[in-house]
């Protein structure tokens, strides 16, 4: 697949499709020609695949998870509380050990014969320090009371002075056989540690500075030990060797009452961090499952939501500038969710385009047929009045002129009333309306209005309050045109009665006449555009056939139904047509 391709297609003589493939067979060719067939794949792959937009929804819910998740995260990783609980606790073993040993050295290293001051022994000092805190990570450090540093668990005794010792690391037990997965753990641990070290502030601690020659006065801690008062410090180690900090406590050592010196603990926090630092790993693990499972969740979560929505967005795209009654929109009804009432509600509305459209079509179609045969009439009557000499033939011929444009008149009109009727249905505004007083109003006037001859109109409600909700110039019209139907088909002085009842939570009102009925099969085809039933004595083109049709639209507008049946006697035969309209009640 490559360009050539495109050249054999169009050689009818198939020799630009020979040289074609020739083309893709040589290597180097065929290397770019099968790099370009992959580079379609893959942007055809990237169009299908879901969009990461900062405003799409895949982005959106990934960032308002991964945010809150974060937050929780650095919240917990920030363990400074639970640090400092340690140290704490730490400092209080380390103050306890203190007085104990400070105890010991009041009784084991000082020296006092009969009536003389006591005072501390720095070789038994010495040697009662490294027995008591050489198998212990502790220093232990003794000054006098001028401040002279006389003995160091850390100095080793020597004829020559002394050796100051340190503690060794614990030996590398890893077999050899996994000695590939320790170096990989311990790298990884070492990058995170590096990366958990971020979150460790100890900038509000003093750094810890050692001198050759030491004095009490060094340190804060041992110059509070001297007066008598138990003290502590906490210190960052610049060196790191136990610890990022060095806790120490000072005691003073007493023989009775008599302060005749301080001994100092120090100790590395290298224990304290092992378990802060333990509790950070499993947080940052936690964290990571957590952070899959969210990932994974709202990649679900979106995809419920996006992918429905970008398909019913397609789909209306494609109704809109595509190929029409043809696209389906994609039912999500099972969901039973907003996304499922959102793809019914598109469905609905798109079947109700089309139906609206199918109506301007015909009623398009209905109104060019319904002007067209008045308009033949009149051109007929003007070319023949055009070629007539006689006088009586050319007023017949203006006659029939005069009551075309009549029609034409009132054909326009009643259009233009229906045409306008849809629109201003779709942002009807409901108000009460009471439809006995409507009624009975309608009643009194054509009772007024009434010829000697003319039927006679009765009302009738068994409620005094029937309501419902909509407009009520429409309603009055609805019920004007269905008098007066039914005042045309009836007989003289018939009778024309109107009922009007509540049926539960429905209005209903039945309007009865004495006429000759509706022709079978004819009960639907009435409210039809342009139908015409009229008795035989009406004159033609009084009516334009839109007044039931108008009818009906605005009740369903109102939300309500109205049918049409002939009225029988007791031996089945018609007596008369019966109109009855159902609207909904209006709730008190």
């Amino acid at each position: 697949m490559g360009w050539g391709i495109v050249t054999a297609k169009s050689d009818p003589s198939g020799k630009g499709r020979r040289s074609a493939f020739e083309a893709l067979a040589a290597p180097g060719r065929r290397r770019r020609a099968w790099a370009w067939v992959t580079l379609r794949l893959a942007k055809r792959q990237l169009a299908r695949a879901p969009r990461w937009g900062a405003f799409s929804l895949y982005g959106r819910v990934l960032a308002v998870n991964l945010i809150m998740l974060t937050l929780l995260a650095s919240g917990m990783l920030y363990l400074d509380r639970y640090e400092r609980g340690l140290v704490d606790t730490e400092l209080q073993a380390l103050t306890a050990q203190g007085e104990l040993f400070s105890a010991g050295l009041g009784e084991g290293a000082v020296l006092q014969d009969y009536g003389e001051v006591p005072v501390l022994v720095p070789s038994l000092a010495q040697g009662m320090m490294q027995r008591a805190f050489e198998p212990t990570q502790i220093r232990a450090r003794l000054f006098r009371s001028d401040g002279e540093l006389i003995a160091d668990s850390r100095i080793l005794a020597a004829e020559d002075g002394g050796i100051e010792s340190e503690p060794l690391a614990p030996p590398d037990t890893g077999g050899s056989s996994w000695s590939g997965f320790h170096i990989g753990a311990d790298a990884f641990n070492n990058a995170l540690d590096e990366f958990l070290t971020f979150w460790r502030r100890h900038a509000h601690y003093e750094i810890y500075q050692e001198r050759l020659w030491q004095r009490a006065s060094d340190y804060r801690e041992v110059d509070s030990a001297l007066r008598g008062i138990n003290s502590r410090a906490v210190r960052i180690d610049p060196d790191h060797r136990e610890g990022k900090l060095i806790l120490s406590v000072a005691v003073p050592v007493r023989r009775y009452k008599l302060i005749l010196g301080a001994v100092m603990l120090s100790v590395g926090s290298a224990s304290v961090e092992h378990e802060v630092q333990v509790v950070r790993r499993d947080i940052v693990r936690l964290f990571a499952a957590a952070l899959i499972m969210t990932v994974l969740m709202s990649i679900y979560l979106a995809s419920t939501i996006a992918r429905p929505v970008r398909r019913l967005a397609r789909a209306a795209y494609e109704v809109r500038h595509g190929n029409g009654r043809k696209v389906l929109i994609p039912n999500f009804s099972r969901r039973h969710d907003e996304i499922g009432e959102l793809s019914v509600a598109l469905g609905d509305m798109t079947q109700a385009l089309w139906r609206r459209m199918d109506a301007i079509e015909h009623f398009a179609a209905d109104v060019a047929h319904e002007i067209k045969n008045p308009m033949s009439s009149l051109r007929s009557a003007v070319e023949t009045a055009a070629r007539v000499q006689d006088p009586a033939i050319q007023r017949k011929l203006m006659a029939v002129i005069h009551d075309d444009v009549q029609r034409l008149d009132r054909l326009i009109s009643d259009i233009s009333d229906a045409s306008r009727l849809d629109a201003e249905m779709s942002r009807l505004e409901r108000e009460p309306v009471d439809l006995a007083s409507m009624l009975g109003t309608l009643a009194e006037v054509q009772q007024a209005t009434r010829s000697q001859d003319a039927p006679i109109v009765t009302f009738h409600a068994n409620d005094a309050s029937l309501k419902v909700g909509g407009k009520e110039s429409r309603l009055v019209q609805v019920f004007q045109n269905l008098i007066g139907n039914a005042v045309s088909f009836s007989p003289p002085k018939g009778l024309i009665a109107i009922t009007a009842r509540r049926d539960r939570q429905e209005i209903e009102v039945i309007i009865d006449d004495d006429g000759p009925g509706i022709p079978d099969g004819k009960f639907e085809a009435i409210f039809d555009r342009f139908y015409s039933e009229r008795p035989a004595q009406e004159k033609f083109g009084t009516h334009s056939g839109l007044g039931l049709s108008i009818s009906r639209q605005i009740v369903e507008a109102h939300h309500g139904a109205i049918r049409a049946e002939n009225r029988l006697d007791g031996a089945g035969r018609v007596v008369g047509a019966r109109f009855i309209v159902r609207l909904p009640a209006l709730l008190p």
